[in-house]
């Protein structure tokens, strides 16, 4: 039976990476490094440490360098990150993680009391005035196992509104800190399995999930990251039925969110609209509001709605003007709307917050589209910039295989899109993965292979524009032009706006295709 509510995407509290569009809902990926890879208390100083290409080391830190200038230009935010990033360019992946993290907003120090604080900060308020206020409380009273939890999930939380990975390995060190002095406990186990999913260890989400569920069966986190993790791992039956029982256990936006994800993904989006069209509707708090309508969003511009996608996202944006993924999804509405200037000026300000490759690419492409003077070299940045935050991505313990093997193929070398793909079809199953390794097969020469895998994409019965358009472009390479002629049909009437690039190249293949005929 549908929720009684229901929501498109995982919820923020639910610690679940977001993103939209072409390039996936990932905002990472890695493994959780556990008790033997994050040690330390919260603050200390640790490394890491990830594979980066020197090659392009010169556009890659003067791309770099424009980007911090913007950062500290758009209301300061973002200037400890740039900083990360610029050093990550600068010694191709080897960066240092450490010192004091606290935040530069205003808030206030003071701890509680007694007794551990709430959760509830982390979706409230200022995030970095909680997570300093839980420092001084935790410096007051270091045994309290639940503060190190939940400093350990806002660490989590910290990394998916920011943008930046480094926070992962903090995470991980509050949250083995708990589990230290209180070995199993809830809190800390459901903190383990979010950050898991976040860093895009699957497998691993799915274990502490199911071991925090043997203490707690109605851990709303738990729940969540169970679900997220069978989808991840493309076991969408298994993950309809834990959406179910988590629906049963714990209804709430947060496992709302989830079920009508995973509808969509079963390609039933209407059920999936009902279901956030009435979690919206009870929607509580501000942020609820910004999520759910945020996801719905989501769901229409993917349908090729893109007014009610603009409604939806102006909604959003209403309730949260700094809500980053309705501001992502309105600039890509703008743009399939026609309004180039809009989106990238919209896209501008989100890369400036939060450079993640999903909006980095689009507003590459955009870029690219325009094709003003020195259009092409801003494309350029962007792209670089996707670089920069793959090997920050992976000195924070993250997977960023997929994000790789997608920007790769389009705009990098294709033998490293192809390494990435295949590197994470290993680890994971799903539609997105399906997809990402055909492209980067049909990117390398190899179009009989990618064939296989662009069906496998689609057979699901998930609906996507950019799937569609990836298996008509390999389907035309092997030569079977009446089926490419229906995908690329189908791509552009599902959605004609799904991507800058994209939907110019399927209606120049569709021209050509026609003209043969």
């Amino acid at each position: 039976m549908p929720p009684a509510t229901n929501d498109h995407t995982p919820h923020p509290a639910a610690g679940r990476p977001g993103g939209t569009g072409e390039y996936g809902r990932d905002g990472g990926n890695g493994t959780d490094r556990g008790s033997d890879g994050d040690r330390g208390s919260d603050g200390d100083r640790g490394a890491g440490s990830g594979a980066g290409n020197a090659a392009p080391a010169t556009r890659r830190i003067a791309a770099l360098r424009r980007f911090a200038a913007a950062g500290r230009r758009a209301r300061g935010v973002r200037v400890a990150s740039c900083a990360v990033l610029l050093a990550v360019a600068m010694t191709a992946g080897a960066v240092a993680v450490g010192g004091r993290q606290d935040g530069t907003r205003t808030g206030a120090d003071a701890a509680p009391a007694s007794g551990a604080l709430a959760p509830g900060l982390l979706t409230g308020g200022d995030l970095d005035a909680g997570i300093r206020s839980l420092r001084a409380h935790l410096r007051a009273q270091p045994r309290d196992h639940r503060s190190w939890a939940t400093l350990g999930l806002a660490h989590v939380e910290q990394a998916r509104t920011t943008g930046d990975p480094s926070h992962y390995p903090r995470a991980g060190r509050a949250l083995t800190r708990s589990l230290a002095l209180a070995p199993g406990n809830e809190p800390a186990l459901a903190g383990r399995a979010a950050l898991a999913a976040a860093r895009h260890d699957f497998p691993r989400a799915l274990r502490y999930a199911d071991r925090a569920l043997e203490q707690n069966p109605h851990s709303e986190r738990a729940l969540c990251s169970r679900i997220d993790a069978l989808v991840e791992l493309g076991r969408y039956d298994e993950a309809a039925e834990a959406a179910t029982t988590a629906d049963a256990r714990r209804p709430g936006v947060p496992v709302f969110t989830r079920y009508a994800y995973v509808h969509e993904l079963r390609g039933d989006p209407a059920t999936a609209r009902r279901v956030l069209e009435r979690a919206l509707a009870g929607a509580a708090s501000r942020a609820d509001v910004a999520y759910v309508a945020t996801a719905l969003g989501q769901l229409a511009w993917n349908q090729g709605d893109h007014d009610r996608a603009l409604r939806h996202f102006a909604r959003a944006l209403a309730a949260d003007d700094t809500h980053l993924p309705a501001l992502e999804g309105r600039a890509r509405a703008l743009a399939a709307s026609g309004d180039r200037a809009g989106a990238i000026s919209t896209l501008e300000a989100v890369v400036a917050r939060s450079p993640l490759p999903g909006p980095l690419v689009a507003l590459g492409e955009l870029y690219e589209v325009r094709g003003a003077d020195g259009d092409r070299a801003r494309a350029r940045e962007q792209y670089a910039l996707v670089d920069a935050w793959t090997a920050l991505a992976r000195a924070g313990g993250v997977h960023a295989d997929l994000d790789t093997a997608l920007a790769a193929a389009d705009h990098g070398d294709a033998g490293e899109a192809l390494r990435s793909a295949r590197a994470e079809w290993v680890r994971r199953h799903s539609v997105h993965t399906a997809d990402a390794l055909a492209w980067a097969l049909h990117r390398s020469g190899r179009h009989e292979e990618a064939l296989r895998y662009a069906r496998r994409a689609t057979a699901a019965g998930y609906r996507s524009a950019a799937f569609l358009y990836h298996r008509g472009m390999i389907e035309r390479a092997v030569g079977n032009t009446r089926a490419a002629r229906a995908s690329l049909t189908a791509a552009l009437r599902l959605n004609p706006g799904f991507s800058p690039l994209g939907a110019r190249e399927a209606k120049a293949a569709l021209k050509d295709l026609e003209a043969a005929r």
